[in-house]
């Protein structure tokens, strides 16, 4: 399965891709907003590990846009974000994050949520 790592951290990018691709997965790395919707358009990944605060346009925004476009609204997105207060995580959810998870994390955890979020996506189509 295709995977975007969103972060304009590129320690959390690095590390986060070099799971996934352990995993199994290929990955492709975003480093803003900008660049994040374009590469949802070309590259058509499987699932999105979102960071909230980036540049160009955050993480709210990307979910609201992806959200709003029928070919993209189904595209599974875990955010990854240092926001962890109840209202940022309510907000994603209302949005349609589909997991929020804060920084620091766990590999291990974001390992399983995404494997989980995949196999719940694959059964669905």
């Amino acid at each position: 399965m295709k995977i975007l790592v969103a972060d304009d951290s590129l320690t959390v990018r690095r590390l986060v891709s070099a799971r996934l691709k352990a995993d199994g997965h290929d990955v492709v790395e975003a480093e803003d907003g900008r660049q994040t919707l374009e590469l949802v358009r070309t590259e058509h990944p499987s699932l999105l590990v979102l960071d909230k605060v980036m540049p160009k346009l955050d993480g709210f925004e990307i979910v609201r846009l992806l959200k709003a476009d029928p070919q993209t609204r189904s595209l599974p997105i875990v955010m990854l974000t240092e926001q962890a207060n109840e209202r940022e995580v309510l907000d994603g959810l209302e949005l349609g994050v589909d997991e929020y998870m804060t920084k620091p994390f766990s590999l291990r955890e974001l390992s399983l949520r995404v494997s989980q979020l995949l196999e719940g996506a694959s059964d669905s189509a």
